[in-house]
């Protein structure tokens, strides 16, 4: 049985500001967790219904592994159906960035996207076409808010994300950078090359002036019908197609 302090610890991880007091974030979802407890993340602990015991077994003893009631998972879950397994797991310090860690390789960049959803299903895309890091503005969604998390489908235990000022990062960064932008060149005429940076920007918004300013290439998905626009996420997945496309030739 889990005490009052248990609960009200991991139903505050709900909250921003106490996944960052407590260094901790929600996993849940049984192959997550496992994702998680098989990456390089740390797993602080693990909750389960019985359903669940025999197969959470060949994880690490050093995890703390509490059996609980399903009473109970109701009580800490942030789902509307709990998935009777669910994992506190410290937030890693993220590495200094550099060109070092992005050379020779194609990474995103996210200008204020606010959607979890939206945040979640890019990492997700990300991880689909191998792209190893994202870099997002100090006013990106929390990549650990619980939305986001399970967005990921486990994604984000593959996926590096790194919080920074855009305007300061990524011209030191010495990379070509490409910017989802409407009066941009046709994705489908462009040479993205083998390395480079593709900014994405906020869902209402798009990319701030002050950053499309340091855009080498604006690129755009060129319209064929009347919507009059495209999901981030969506749009997302369409660049790293094609950016995937040009790599593999």
């Amino acid at each position: 049985m889990l005490s009052k302090s248990q609960i009200s610890l991991i139903t505050s991880l709900q909250h921003k500001k106490f996944r960052h007091q407590h260094n901790l974030f929600i996993v849940e979802g049984h192959k997550s967790v496992i994702e998680f407890a098989q990456s390089s993340y740390r797993l602080e602990a693990i909750y389960y219904t019985p359903e669940f015991s025999s197969k959470l077994l060949k994880l690490s003893n050093k995890i703390n592994f509490q059996e609980i009631s399903v009473v109970d998972m109701a009580r800490i879950s942030c789902l509307k159906t709990p998935p009777g397994v669910l994992a506190l797991v410290n937030i890693p310090v993220s590495p200094l960035l550099d060109y070092s860690l992005l050379k020779e390789k194609f990474s995103l960049a996210l200008d204020g996207v606010q959607d979890p959803g939206n945040m979640g299903t890019i990492i997700r895309t990300a991880d689909w076409f191998g792209i190893g890091h994202i870099i997002c503005s100090d006013d990106t969604v929390d990549v650990y808010n619980p939305k986001v998390v399970q967005a990921t489908m486990g994604s984000l235990s593959r996926v590096k994300i790194h919080y920074t000022s855009l305007a300061d990062t990524l011209p030191a960064l010495q990379l070509n950078i490409f910017g989802a932008l409407l009066n941009g060149e046709n994705i489908y005429n462009t040479t993205f090359g083998t390395e480079g940076i593709l900014i994405m920007g906020n869902e209402g918004n798009g990319i701030r002036p002050q950053i499309q300013e340091v855009i080498n290439t604006p690129v755009t998905i060129p319209q064929a019908g009347k919507a009059e626009s495209l999901n981030v996420a969506m749009a997302t997945a369409i660049f790293c197609s094609e950016i995937c496309r040009n790599t593999l030739k």
